[in-house]
């Protein structure tokens, strides 16, 4: 097995290799791995490779397999798996997840700061039981971001984007993040959100102000990896086998 990501296990424990043998033993095979996702970054690295995994056993063997419900009992959440092999905006429930295509016009920067955050220590990071109004105030600013998302609408979406659950019980993990999600809007960002669980920061951005903003960050956080992203309709394929 070959892998271009550091860290990850080159045997029978990959995750993409697990998620592969869910649906057919990989007995014979060779697995050459490439990604451009980071690990620990709050980018959905485990995700992208489950789906992989699975789409690779799936194609290659003409399984025509429901690849979601594995990707959910893999992962334990369906949160980034629905969004890597749906594409789009997905809105997730326990047994269900519902996709829309971004709003045109949308565009997205990251910074990456240096210092990984693994996930086990941002997850220890939440308390068990939060404020009722804590709970409503992200309720009702979740439901302002689908809505602007839905109705092209930049001003909602740059109001959903604030959050009071999950970025300021975890600042003390990512202090840098924390301060350039302050400074999205001066950036010339519609807003910024934590990705994940961190330390990665999403600049959502109109497309008219995207290079202002790459460029400003390639300044304000030189500190970090600055990369432009887009927010693509288009779910997981398979080009070639």
């Amino acid at each position: 097995m070959e892998s271009n990501i550091g860290g990850v296990p080159l045997d029978r424990s990959n995750l993409a290799v697990q998620a592969f043998e869910k649906l057919h033993s990989a007995d014979g095979l060779a697995f050459r791995i490439n990604s451009e996702i980071p690990l620990a970054a709050g980018l959905g690295s485990s995700a992208a490779a489950i789906v992989a995994g699975l789409m690779a056993a799936d194609h290659m063997y003409e399984l025509d397999a429901d690849v979601y419900p594995h990707a959910v009992e893999i992962e334990g959440h369906p949160d980034n798996v629905a969004a890597a092999l749906y594409g789009g905006f997905v809105v997730c429930t326990p047994g269900d997840a519902q996709r829309f295509d971004p709003a045109p016009g949308l565009e997205g920067v990251i910074a990456i700061p240096r210092d990984p955050v693994p996930t086990h220590e941002a997850r220890a990071a939440l308390p068990s039981t939060v404020p009722i109004t804590d709970a409503v105030y992200n309720v009702a600013h979740a439901s302002l971001l689908v809505l602007g998302l839905a109705k092209d609408d930049f001003s909602l979406i740059g109001a959903g984007l604030s959050d009071r659950l999950h970025q300021d019980r975890r600042a003390h993990l990512y202090p840098r993040s924390m301060e350039l999600v302050a400074q999205a809007e001066a950036l010339g960002a519609v807003g910024a959100t934590i990705s994940g669980a961190g330390p990665t920061v999403l600049f959502w951005c109109h497309w008219q102000g995207t290079g202002g903003v790459f460029e400003a960050l390639q300044t304000e956080a030189a500190d970090c990896d600055v990369k432009r992203v887009q927010f693509v309709p288009g779910g997981a394929d398979v080009r070639a086998l």
